[in-house]
């Protein structure tokens, strides 16, 4: 066994021998940046021991060691997206709280104390649409409520009391996007619905991958429960912020609705993905489930209830069902294309006379993994870049020193290198520089860490498969529905990249159909805005399951001219 001390974080932990330290990090509590999963493949897990910089994934645990984090990359302060649009839906909660009149008993009234609370329930204007089972810890403290005659509140659900007490708590409700790479949570007024306090993290689950299929082959290989616990034990926290930021203590929240695509969903739950990651690639579970949340390591009120969206297939999520509740393209006339981009690319074509869905799998490239310079949107991460008056021009998160590209850094320099022809159609990259297979946007001697802001010859591979897969996907659709791009009357994008992103760039690039560019309507976090409206209105929860249901899902990988348009989607478009 060795200490292994943490510098930065004060921290201390004793590992055996061999232990890598990056393992030592995840058991001391950090949450250090793999995106690779360990695979010693991506460098962003540098730590510095003995003042060398070492892959924190590739370095075992040898003798006692003084680790110093500051190189590797954060899984801070980033920049998390967590407006999104909505609709406006009427305020019916599945919860209701109901004033009762509670009577002593009296002689000869041979029904139980739980008949009398139902009955009062009743005629307070409870709705006797299901059959309420007796609950026997409430039913035990009836006895003592009823000794005298008196007024109690009652919080219940359509089939189920989850409180009872003499005063009119402040209940309240909360709403979550568990996504591969962020969190957001949102807690909401039982009385009116309000939003009263809003928190985002980083998934930290991104220690054991920046994708879904990093996560599930570690899933596989160790189990679910380490990357089950690190989320939920991140929820449990957030919840904890949320309720300190509204004055509202953890006992007020009587109902949680979590959407995320179908592994999160399943790694939440601690479902094995085994069913994601071989063919046919169908989920565990599908249709909404109403389940007690101090199962899944929440601490609320002690009856408070997890609610989870629908899975649409394999890989179309519960995200993309809250998409279509905030959204919901079925009740329109004209075509709309809905499209969250992230390490998946789910979308959504048609119109109220038919919706069709697919799922490509775009890789983290987007997001800033699997890219030299690439990284998370936090301080310091180019996030524009143009070629003006013969000057390359950028901008950073924070106005900081320039340290790598996120995202929409990363898709601007593309598309400006392509504009000023240093990258063909084909993707060769001759950047007129020292090395024609790496420009440079900002050398080593003006960036912020020493060594420059650059684009590789794969990084541009990287970023051409990404791309490939989503246009691909987009052309499958419209062909399955045979309908052109002209016929798309408007491009939803969800997410914080196409929030971010420049439309003309993602045009420039073949991301998304040039003609399309000027149609698209950034929508934010809707799989967040999906699930507060699960929460707002019963009958929208109860309706995610039969949209999903009634949305046609594409199996891209079984259809044979899939691998054809990929292929021919992998060029880039000419530049007019």
């Amino acid at each position: 066994m060795h200490q292994v001390y943490f510098v930065r974080e004060n921290k201390r932990i004793e590992v055996p021998e061999g232990t890598t330290v990056l393992e030592a990090q995840r058991l001391a509590g950090l949450r250090p940046d793999a995106p690779c999963g360990g695979a010693g493949t991506c460098g962003k897990c540098q730590v510095t021991i003995d003042g060398r910089q070492v892959p924190a994934c590739q370095t075992p645990v040898r003798g006692d060691l003084q680790v110093d984090t500051a190189v590797s990359s954060s899984l801070e302060d980033a920049v998390i997206l967590t407006d999104g649009f909505s609709r406006p839906v009427a305020f019916k909660p599945r919860i209701a709280v109901r004033s009762v009149e509670l009577r002593k008993t009296v002689p000869g009234d041979k029904r139980s104390d739980w008949e009398r609370l139902l009955q009062a329930l009743s005629d307070a204007g409870m709705p006797d649409t299901e059959p309420v089972l007796p609950d026997p810890e409430l039913s035990s403290s009836l006895y003592e409520r009823c000794r005298q005659d008196g007024t109690w509140y009652v919080a219940h659900t359509e089939k189920e009391i989850l409180d009872i007490s003499s005063e009119r708590e402040p209940f309240c409700l909360a709403a979550f996007d568990i996504g591969t790479t962020t969190l957001a949570g949102y807690l909401l007024d039982m009385d009116d619905g309000r939003v009263l306090a809003v928190e985002s993290r980083l998934n930290p689950q991104a220690q054991y991958g920046a994708d879904v299929i990093m996560r599930s082959d570690y899933a596989l290989a160790h189990g679910t429960e380490a990357l089950s616990l690190c989320i939920r034990r991140e929820l449990d926290e957030m919840i904890g912020c949320l309720c300190a930021q509204a004055g509202r203590k953890r006992t007020n929240l009587l109902q949680i609705c979590a959407a995320g695509n179908t592994c999160m969903h399943h790694l939440f739950l601690g479902i094995s993905p085994a069913s994601l990651v071989h063919a046919p690639y169908t989920p565990a579970i599908s249709q909404s489930m109403t389940l007690p949340a101090a199962a899944y390591g929440l601490s609320i009120h002690p009856k408070g209830q997890l609610l989870m969206l629908p899975n649409i297939a394999g890989y179309v999520g519960a995200d993309t069902a809250g998409c279509l509740l905030a959204v919901r393209p079925d009740l329109k006339e004209e075509i709309t294309l809905l499209l969250d981009i992230g390490t998946n690319g789910e979308m959504i074509l048609g119109s109220k006379s038919r919706l069709v869905t697919c799922s490509t799998a775009a890789g983290p490239a987007l997001e800033g993994a699997k890219i030299a310079c690439g990284m998370r949107g936090t301080d310091g991460a180019v996030d524009h870049v143009r070629f003006e008056d013969g000057v390359w021009r950028f901008t950073t998160i924070g106005g900081r020193p320039p340290v790598g590209l996120c995202g929409s850094g990363l898709l601007d320099l593309n598309a400006q290198l392509l504009k000023q022809g240093l990258i063909d159609e084909n993707g060769s990259l001759k950047s007129g520089q020292a090395d024609p297979k790496i420009f440079f946007l900002v050398p080593p001697e003006d960036s912020g860490n020493g060594k420059g802001v650059y684009l590789t010859q794969k990084d541009i591979r990287e970023i051409q498969l990404a791309k490939a897969a989503i246009a691909a996907g987009i052309q499958i659709l419209m062909k399955t529905l045979s309908v052109t791009e002209e016929d798309i009357s408007c491009l939803y994008i969800a997410g914080a990249f196409g929030n971010y992103m420049d439309p003309a760039s993602a045009g420039a690039i073949g991301l998304i159909p040039r003609s399309l560019t000027d149609r698209i309507r950034p929508i934010g976090n809707a799989a967040g805005e999906g699930a507060k409206i699960a929460l707002l209105n019963a009958e929208e929860w109860k309706l995610a399951d039969s949209l999903t249901r009634d949305v046609e899902f594409v199996e891209l990988a079984a259809l044979p001219e899939f691998q054809d348009c990929f292929v021919d989607q992998l060029e880039f478009p000419p530049q007019s």
